[in-house]
């Protein structure tokens, strides 16, 4: 008599599979729910964040839509080790831990990147206009995102997020608080990676989709196709080269909204709407920010006093 074996493998054999679409169906669903939320927002560079509890929420949406997809190899060979473990009769450490860790270091940067902007907004003071200095900073941060791609520093965290077999060998942490440690680890490694990219991206238009998209197909480039390394070199020299553009002629830059276009965009006009605050030796600007701190964004069309716009 002949033992017939089971043609399908054993479930937990069709984890991975799960595993991988569950991170993927995220990826998509939070990108669908940012591409909604973004919908008639202003999209150029210097855009009002809004409120710190909007932007958080904001912010957590884009970094699942843009991560995910890159850190799904390192995502996936964790539970792999983790579910080998657990059939060793080891403690099975669940892998959303890893991921929260993760997210927590990328929503730390945030609130670091929330906290610089509402700064810069408070003290500008029309420097970073378009039509005076906006456009040399917003080129000058792209150019300095795509020098910090030739550091030593951008290496060796890039070599981290490309090599997770290593990380699993030399810094895996037993149980739930280790996951938890191991995930803001990795989360670290991905900011040094990254920084200089995010920085590109606010200064570009944090809020536009465009960009976003752009952003995250360079990181996924750089973490996971073969040629990453060589990749992240050439970014280089495209940021270089779009930051001199921005500088020189953003208006011909393809994808770059000029702040000047939008008709929230006269400071004369919000000077107008501040109630006695000039009399009461509280200049129009810095009300306009401390009022937009408590409402959502602008989109389109609204009034709304942003750095980077034209001065008054």
């Amino acid at each position: 008599m002949t033992t017939v074996g089971h043609s399908a493998p054993p479930l937990r054999r069709l984890e991975p599979v799960w595993l991988a679409a569950s991170l993927l169906g995220v990826a998509l669903a939070t990108w669908l729910v940012v591409i909604a939320r973004m919908e008639g927002m202003d999209a150029g560079p210097g855009t009002n964040l809004g409120g710190l509890g909007w932007f958080i929420g904001v912010w957590v949406t884009m970094m699942a839509a843009m991560m995910l997809p890159s850190v799904a190899p390192m995502v996936l060979l964790f539970a792999r080790v983790s579910r080998q473990r657990a059939i060793q009769r080891r403690a099975y450490i669940p892998t959303w831990i890893f991921v929260l860790g993760y997210l927590a270091v990328w929503t730390a940067f945030g609130l670091v990147a929330y906290g610089v902007y509402a700064l810069v907004a408070a003290l500008e003071g029309g420097l970073l206009a378009w039509d005076r200095a906006g456009p040399y900073v917003a080129g000058g941060a792209v150019a300095g995102a795509g020098l910090y791609q030739l550091t030593p520093l951008k290496s060796i965290c890039l070599r981290h997020c490309r090599g997770p077999m290593h990380f699993m060998l030399h810094g895996w942490r037993e149980g739930r608080s280790g996951a938890l440690r191991m995930g803001v680890a990795h989360g670290t490694f991905c900011v040094g990676c990254c920084w200089g990219l995010m920085l590109a991206l606010f200064a570009l238009g944090v809020m536009s989709v465009f960009w976003m998209a752009a952003v995250a197909a360079v990181v996924f480039a750089e973490k996971v196709i073969p040629s990453g390394e060589r990749a992240s070199r050439a970014v280089s020299v495209a940021l270089v080269a779009l930051g001199l553009w921005i500088a020189v002629a953003p208006e011909r830059v393809p994808g770059l909204t000029d702040p000047r276009g939008t008709p929230s965009m006269h400071s004369d006009e919000i000077s107008e709407g501040v109630h006695g605050s000039r009399s009461s030796g509280v200049s129009a600007r810095a009300w306009a920010v401390v009022r937009s701190y408590t409402n959502g964004p602008a989109r389109a069309g609204q009034r709304k006093e942003f750095p980077w716009r034209t001065g008054g």
